[in-house]
């Protein structure tokens, strides 16, 4: 997971009457990009990717918002929502809420399981973050569904899979995470009610509740501890029990699917998850990894196919392909990356390329890029082709200077061969995960327009549009791209019931 670009959920607590349901339903999140189009060089963007790299471990309606760009510092966040209630007089009758916001953003990340935020009486958690947010630490005792897990549950060995030694009856059931830049998060889990936004009708959504173990942070150390990029937390969505998509799964409260549509030119796009009923996509298989690894056949730049060793894509211990909307650019193995270039560079044979800050290759270039240079198609199991335009992964850094967003991954991946594929070839298509059938796939779409996602309850078919927030919009339902989680919203609000 790198905390530098994943896709950032904003957790928002906010109170106000509400009908406390049961069944199972669709769910919507808020996302937005991580930096709010604010401009970055792009060393930073190859710093973000290549601290993910090293930390890699092993419906209903979401407004979410961000911006593809790497110029524009590319990062996704969804919004969540704490709604505490002020009185309750039975546990299975009406619940009232004030109306008050309490909003934490954290980072939606695919190469990771965990969520986790930071917690009141957290040490070195960071006060402040350079991306014009506000912070905020979920407070435990201010709310009376928050209960402590203990390491002597079985919640905390067979879906967190915390160790239990030494443990004794009562103690809580701690985690302990560090990433391969040094980064480390510390602190126990907690089971607290997750509002969910369920999908009821075209564009429309009701409330559903999910109870959800998630980790409160209580020391964070390295880049989790500084102000630079700071965030309120981690959402992982990867394959693990731990995750909440996971253990809403495991209440039969929603599908193991999900997909993301990021709109790569104004920002925000589609979450959903469950059953994309339309468009139609077309799928791969996934490879049975810790992450979200599918089997590359071939790729093709200008028409021609590139003559590479036939095991260069062989999935193995420091080999593979993974997708990856966490990861900023898209990074190939060196021979891959030296002949993809030169099918580039000799598109424009009358244009000498040059280095920017010591690592892109970029073109002085006024005309049409989509008509000067090559399209790229990587060819994947089961004929699924993902085509990349050069107004894709070709950037403006400055006016007529355009730079390749393809990168060495040896130069990041410590040694490893792996090709990596991030938000640069993945903006503008629907991308779908079937955990369930185990497959991966994707369509070019419009992600500025809506889908339609299946509610499994009902039958019915519901139409889920796009939405862009901004970090100021954490809240607002009324923009903010949508996040659909059919069956019921992954991430939403925590129901936070106390009376003042």
């Amino acid at each position: 997971m790198d905390l530098n670009k994943v896709v950032v959920l904003v957790i928002g607590f906010v109170v106000f009457s509400e009908l406390c349901l049961l069944g199972s339903a669709n769910v919507v999140f808020h996302v937005q990009h991580k930096f709010g189009g604010s401009k970055r060089s792009l060393s930073e963007f190859k710093v973000h990717d290549s601290d993910r790299h090293r930390r890699f471990l092993s419906a209903v309606d979401l407004p979410i918002g961000g911006d593809g760009s790497p110029t524009s510092a590319a990062f996704w966040f969804l919004s969540l929502h704490w709604r505490p209630c002020a009185f309750s007089n039975l546990k299975s009758v009406y619940c009232y809420f004030w109306e008050f916001v309490i909003s934490n953003l954290v980072g939606v990340d695919t190469g990771s399981d965990l969520l986790w935020v930071n917690c009141a009486g957290c040490s070195k958690c960071p006060k402040k973050s350079d991306l014009g947010i506000s912070l905020a630490l979920y407070n435990p005792e201010g709310s009376s569904t928050s209960k402590t897990v203990t390491c002597d549950q079985d919640i905390c060995t067979s879906t967190l899979g915390a160790p239990s030694n030494d443990c004794k009856v009562g103690m809580e059931c701690s985690y302990s995470v560090t990433y391969g830049d040094g980064s480390n998060t510390v602190g126990y889990f907690v089971r607290d009610t997750l509002q969910l936004d369920r999908v009821s009708g075209n564009l429309q959504t009701t409330f559903m509740n999910g109870s959800i173990a998630f980790g409160c942070g209580s020391q964070q150390s390295g880049e989790l501890g500084s102000s630079q990029q700071a965030l309120d937390g981690i959402l992982g969505f990867g394959q693990a029990n731990s995750s909440v998509l996971s253990q809403l799964a495991s209440e039969k409260k929603v599908r193991k699917i999900f997909s993301h549509c990021l709109d790569g030119s104004q920002g925000g796009g589609i979450f959903a998850i469950g059953e994309v009923v339309q468009p139609k996509v077309q799928t791969t298989p996934m490879i049975p990894e810790a992450h979200y690894n599918v089997e590359l056949k071939a790729i093709e730049v200008d028409g021609d196919v590139l003559q590479l060793p036939t095991d260069i894509f062989d999935v193995g211990e420091k080999r593979g392909t993974i997708i990856d909307s966490g990861t900023t650019l898209a990074y190939l193995p060196d021979l891959v990356y030296k002949q993809v270039l030169a099918k580039i560079d000799a598109a424009q044979p009358n244009i000498r390329s040059h280095i920017v800050e010591q690592q892109f290759t970029c073109y002085k270039y006024s005309g049409n890029v989509d008509r000067g240079f090559p399209d790229v198609i990587f060819h994947f199991e089961n004929s699924l082709s993902l085509k990349v335009r050069p107004s894709q992964y070709l950037f403006e850094v400055e006016d007529e200077d355009w730079c390749v967003g393809f990168q060495d991954s040896d130069l990041q991946s410590q040694g490893k061969e792996i090709t990596l594929l991030g938000d640069l070839v993945l903006t503008d298509k629907l991308v779908t995960y079937d955990l369930e059938k185990k497959t991966v796939g994707w369509t070019d779409y419009n992600c500025s327009s809506s889908i339609k996602v299946k509610d499994e309850e009902s039958g019915n078919v519901y139409s889920v549009s796009a939405h862009n927030l901004s970090p100021a919009e954490r809240i607002s339902t009324s923009t903010g791209i949508v996040v659909s989680c059919f069956m019921f919203l992954l991430m939403a609000n925590f129901i936070n019931p106390r009376i003042n």
